[in-house]
């Protein structure tokens, strides 16, 4: 498994045992929308918005995203390198934290967040770009679709779980918000290439 993959799995699990050990720690670490601490909420800090995705809700929700991380993540950190990879990651992590943060300053909803969905859907992004053939599987479909396949059906299903509000508890714009990241960084790196040019 590539270094940087395996390190943040490494991380995730760490930090899922020590939240466990001291459940306090989601506190100061989770992600708080701003103005929470005026409701007597933990209050928002800028750590928040890179700290929060190494929490996690439980254990299904840990080895969910770290069984997509090591799928994804060690396939795209092999075409990116290292320090590539881990810029990538960051900024879809960070790109889900603003974009929760907007809606629940627009839904005027005060509730932790906490997961490595973001950075896990801009891999899958990624993923559907740079090997788009590929075939996955996806629990709802009994067959292995081609990975570009995948990411319209998943992205498509996010968006509306989200706008309906039928799962809650999920955080489904952080995850659309991981992707923008990831799209965002991918074009900014593709017009640089092509400037070069």
């Amino acid at each position: 498994m590539p270094p940087v993959t395996l390190a943040l799995i490494v991380a995730n699990v760490a930090m899922f045992f020590l939240q466990q050990a001291a459940p306090g720690l989601i506190y100061p670490l989770a992600l708080w929308p701003w103005g929470a601490g005026a409701a007597g909420a933990p209050g928002f800090w800028p750590w928040q918005l890179v700290t929060y995705s190494f929490l996690h809700g439980g254990m299904l929700h840990l080895a969910f995203n770290m069984f997509a991380l090591y799928m994804f993540g060690g396939a795209i950190e092999q075409v990116f390198g290292t320090r590539r990879y881990l810029t990538y990651y960051f900024v879809c992590v960070v790109s889900a934290a603003l974009t929760q943060l907007v809606v629940m300053a627009l839904a005027n909803e005060i509730y932790p967040t906490v997961g490595a969905s973001g950075g896990v859907f801009g891999l899958l992004l990624a993923y559907g770009i740079y090997f788009p053939n590929n075939r996955v599987f996806f629990l709802l479909i009994p067959f292995p679709i081609k990975a570009r396949v995948f990411v319209f059906i998943y992205a498509a299903i996010e968006l509306f779980l989200g706008v309906t509000g039928t799962q809650e508890g999920v955080a489904h714009f952080a995850h659309l918000g991981g992707l923008i990241g990831g799209a965002l960084m991918l074009a900014y790196w593709r017009r640089g290439r092509l400037l070069r040019r």
